[in-house]
């Protein structure tokens, strides 16, 4: 029986209102708990929820990549869906009670860990709440307005209760507890809407093995993308202090900010690009790269710039006088915004459905052994700003090797991106607002004038030349309001 999707656009959306809420959330809560936290309660949260990543990373397999697309190509068919989520579930599950013993025998044994006990059990219950929420089911049956209602109202709680329970330094565990409820806690409702989707009891003729293979490509994906996005922090706690991680992760937080909207089109085409690849419709999976490629482009290559000018402000703003230490870091790291954004759509959008994972994971290999290499070298002397360049080195090396792998089609990704009329619209934007830093005001304040005349002289000028999807955008927005109007 073939299961009813919603429409791209709509899922596009309900992903854009998931975004939403993923900015205003961090952009409301960091402020306040940075300036009670103090670089040194942020850095350790930062510290144990990266090396915790790596624990989650073994439970995990690289099944939350493959499950969207193993369940996206038999998502008409309930029986065989039904029996790949209990064989891919049933995985995660075992891994997840061996990975728990690893995790127990690591904390007794490394005084660092033990020394954060409890923060260290608070931030590892993602292990067990992350196996069980099958996110990649929903995401490849397309379910994006059950998710994003869902995320919204657990933010929601956990916005009230980060104001209600945070006030002292020392609550930087009770701040790790409500990081974790509001990405995680959901995850429970997830596992107990399975049966909506597909059948709860054994279907039979389970065949696990046919997974391996593939799970285990996915899985060292997954090892290089968490080695080097994670690697950073975990290196920054060893070598130097929690404060420097502080200032690290101050930079990462604003800069993870931006990358969700710059990615917000291109999450939700995975399930769709899979399926197109297998139907055999190149034709409609081309299209929808090249609109994702322009939309990633647009919005990154813009947000890149202005955060380079005022990251100073936007580090005052959020995280307060006491993160100067993060404004270089981030100024290094901002370029990673569209190079990320780009490899996003050429390594998950592009080569995945087309059954070039080997090169996704070559690259982010590459990428990881460029990041541990300069982290070593850098980290000792430049602490952050050292982390922050292997960063960008990293991502580097990982774009110019995707773009190795699909010489054969690059002319169908950025076909619609006009790079020139990006950089005539940055540079008539970028003199005009950056004249507002010598004004006498304070961060916000200078943040919001700026921000008001560079994107809206970046917009204006894309309109009047009729970019396609500065046009789609004005157009969408206009026809919503009209609605509005009207009713």
């Amino acid at each position: 029986m073939k299961q009813k999707t919603a429409s791209v656009k709509l899922n596009m959306i309900m992903n854009m209102l998931l975004t939403m809420s993923n900015f205003i959330f961090p952009l409301i809560t960091f402020p306040y708990v940075s300036r009670i936290l103090l670089p040194v309660g942020t850095g350790k949260v930062t510290f144990a929820t990266s090396v915790v990543s790596y624990f989650a990373m073994f439970v995990q397999l690289g099944i939350p990549m493959y499950g969207i697309r193993a369940c996206a190509k038999v998502r008409d068919d309930k029986e065989e869906l039904s029996r790949i989520v209990h064989e891919l579930l049933f995985i995660n599950l075992i891994m997840a009670i061996i990975v728990y013993i690893v995790f127990g025998f690591s904390i007794m044994l490394i005084p660092k860990f033990r020394a954060e006990l409890n923060l260290f059990l608070v931030i590892g219950s993602t292990i067990l709440l992350n196996s069980l929420g099958v996110e990649w089911l929903y995401k490849a049956m397309e379910k994006y307005t059950y998710i994003t209602i869902r995320s919204i109202i657990f933010k929601i709680i956990s916005f009230i209760a980060m104001f209600l329970l945070i006030h002292e330094q020392k609550d930087y565990v009770l701040y790790g507890g409500i990081t974790i409820f509001a990405a995680s806690a959901s995850n429970i409702l997830n596992f107990i809407n399975l049966r909506k989707i597909i059948y709860t009891k054994s279907v039979g003729k389970y065949n696990y093995k046919r997974h391996i293979k593939m799970v285990l490509v996915f899985f060292s994906m997954s090892i290089a993308t968490t080695i080097y996005t994670n690697l950073d922090n975990v290196m920054l706690g060893f070598i130097k202090t929690d404060t420097d991680v502080g200032y690290y992760g101050a930079a990462v937080k604003i800069k993870n900010i931006l990358l969700s909207i710059v990615t917000a089109a291109s999450t939700v085409l995975l399930p769709r690009a899979s399926y197109y690849v297998d139907k055999g419709e190149m034709d409609e999976f081309y299209r929808i790269l090249r609109k994702t490629m322009h939309f990633v482009v647009v919005m990154a290559i813009s947000f890149t710039i202005y955060f380079i000018f005022f990251a100073k402000e936007g580090i005052l703003f959020l995280s307060g006088k006491d993160y100067e230490g993060a404004i270089l870091p981030m100024q290094v790291i901002m370029p990673t915004l569209l190079l990320i954004g780009i490899t996003n759509v050429i390594g998950i959008q592009t080569l995945v459905p087309l059954g070039r994972e080997k090169q996704v994971l070559l690259s982010e290999i590459a990428g990881a052994i460029t990041d541990l290499i300069l982290n070593a070298i850098l980290i000792p002397k430049y602490a952050a700003t050292g982390a922050a360049i292997g960063t960008l080195i990293a991502e580097i090396v990982v774009l110019i090797w995707q773009l190795m792998s699909i010489r054969d089609i690059p002319s169908y990704i950025f076909k619609e991106v006009p790079w020139i009329k990006l950089i005539i619209a940055i540079l008539i934007a970028s003199p005009l607002s950056v004249l507002i830093k010598f004004l006498d005001f304070n961060s916000f304040i200078t943040l919001l004038i700026s921000a008001i005349c560079y994107f809206g002289i970046y917009g204006i000028f894309l309109l009047i030349t009729k970019d396609s999807i500065a046009m789609d955008i004005y157009n969408s927005v206009l026809r919503k309001l009209m609605n509005i109007l009207v009713r």
